[in-house]
């Protein structure tokens, strides 16, 4: 077990008044990590610590930002090894899945540093003779960052590295199921040499979550907020938000369609189906959750994907490499054998895998899914992945659209400029040609619509959100006023 502690204007601090609380391993049950259960006042000392330090990080120079996010990559990446013990404690991630993690979270930071000297403005025409008019970029204040457990070290950090970048303060509120986790990215910050208070880290008990995230939504000095995690909880959240007048960027749940054309690479399409539906066992927003094939290729796609997933290893991922590790609680497990029993008594045929007796969750797939079917519309989260029947494009395109989510989807078929087209008529925030629903980089405009939440983290995309458009304008001549 591992005991760790919250950091509060560079400070390592237990809660005010010394609880604490325990997280479980998925597996044995057997504590992972003892936290500090932060009352709001904490989180608003967290807050007040952010406040403090704002002007000044505020006003320091790109180049010294730049410099200190790129150390904070190398400490991240210098931390992988602790990361796949804990992440493989704390939610029983593969370790192959927890150094996917860190190599894309160092990747973010770096790509942070890069856009240090990318917060620009521009000059805007006036009516006005002599007025020098600007759109400038500013830092809006301090930002809260509230990251999931499920891509821990990707996802926490996704949640401070822009805005530290723009030149925000943060406070990051670690999530309850891994905060060992998210303290390692904490600690490589703070090891990179970032000044006190600029980065603060609060952790909670599950039953206070909702009264420390509202303690620090509405301090007046939080003008930011991002928060990725379910579509339930993010609306809670975007309530929140909207009482207090704060915006923020939400990253929610999705049920990523993965097309199958009439003239797809089969193969090449079930390595992308499989990688998609099966990496961290299902738990990913892009996961690959319903897949839609064209029935004249359909027989020989379900095939080849369920020889594919009986040949993935489930296993404890502290006893060695596997590619389908525990899945995060006994709750997922129930979800999903619902599912299964609901689709098998509705018509649907069970190709591979089945029911769990445990969090070691076996790849599943079910075939002649069906809109009455639950797994049709609900996300699964796990490694249970449906798959859906269609003639042609039209059919295809329609069973993509039909559901509340739309964050990640692909399209398979070799006519690119065809799917092409079926790519634009997807609802979702992203789609893939020719590539699997799980793809992430730190540059690209990152963010879902409809049900999958709205705003974008990512490159460009992230400074607008992270940043304040002013409009400032200079006088340069002597100005004539009517009266």
């Amino acid at each position: 077990m591992t005991t760790i502690s919250m950091l509060i204007n560079g400070e390592r601090r237990q809660a005010a008044d010394g609880a604490s609380f325990e997280r479980r391993n998925p597996l044995d049950g057997e504590v992972a990590t003892r936290a500090p259960a932060a009352s709001p006042a904490d989180a608003i000392a967290a807050v007040e610590a952010a406040h403090a330090a704002f002007a000044a990080w505020s006003q320091t120079g790109p180049g010294e930002r730049r410099a200190l996010l790129l150390k904070a990559a190398h400490a991240l990446e210098a931390r992988t090894g602790a990361f796949v013990q804990a992440m493989a404690r704390e939610t029983g991630a593969s370790a192959m899945w927890a150094g996917f993690n860190v190599h894309l979270a160092a990747g973010i930071l770096t790509e942070a540093a890069a856009l240090t000297t990318q917060i620009s403005g521009e000059v805007i025409p006036s009516d006005v003779p002599g007025s020098l008019a600007m759109g400038v970029r500013q830092a809006a204040g301090v930002v809260v960052g509230i990251a999931p457990w499920n891509a821990p070290v990707i996802l926490a950090t996704r949640a401070i590295a822009t805005p530290l970048a723009c030149g925000n303060t943060v406070v990051l509120k670690g999530s309850e199921l891994c905060p060992e986790t998210h303290a390692l990215i904490v600690d490589a910050m703070n090891e990179a040499g970032l000044p006190p208070g600029v980065v603060n880290f609060v952790t909670n008990a599950p039953a206070d979550a909702g009264a420390v995230v509202e303690a620090m939504v509405a301090h007046p000095a939080v003008r930011r907020v991002n928060f990725t995690g379910s579509t339930r909880v993010g609306r809670i959240i975007a309530q929140t938000c909207a009482r207090y007048l704060k915006p923020v960027v939400l990253e929610l749940g999705g049920k990523a369609p993965l097309v199958v054309l009439d003239d797809a690479d089969v193969d090449a399409a079930v390595n992308a189906a499989a990688f998609g539906a099966f990496a961290n066992s299902g738990q990913i927003c892009m996961s690959t959750e319903r897949i839609v094939v064209d029935a004249t290729v359909a027989d020989e796609f379900v095939a080849k994907f369920a020889a594919k997933a009986r040949s993935l290893p489930v296993g404890d991922p502290r006893e060695g490499p596997v590619v389908l590790g525990s899945v995060v609680d006994a709750s997922t497990v129930t979800r999903c054998n619902a599912l299964i029993d609901d689709a098998l008594a509705k018509g649907a045929k069970l190709v591979c895998g089945g029911r769990a007796e445990n969090t070691l969750m076996p790849a599943t797939v079910l075939d002649h899914v069906t809109p009455e079917m639950l797994i049709y519309r609900e996300e699964s989260f796990g490694p249970v992945k449906a798959v859906v029947r269609v003639d042609g494009v039209e059919q295809a395109v329609a069973t993509a659209n039909d559901n509340e989510f739309g964050l990640s989807s692909a399209v398979f078929g070799r006519d690119v400029a065809r799917a092409w087209n079926v790519a634009r008529r997807i609802e979702a925030g992203i789609c893939h040609v020719n590539g699997p629903t799980v793809h992430d980089e730190a540059q690209m405009p990152f963010g879902g619509v409809k049900a999958s939440g709205y705003g974008r983290f990512g490159g460009k995309a992230g400074v607008e959100a992270f940043t304040e458009l002013r409009w400032i304008t200079v006088q340069t001549t002597p100005r004539h006023y009517p009266f």
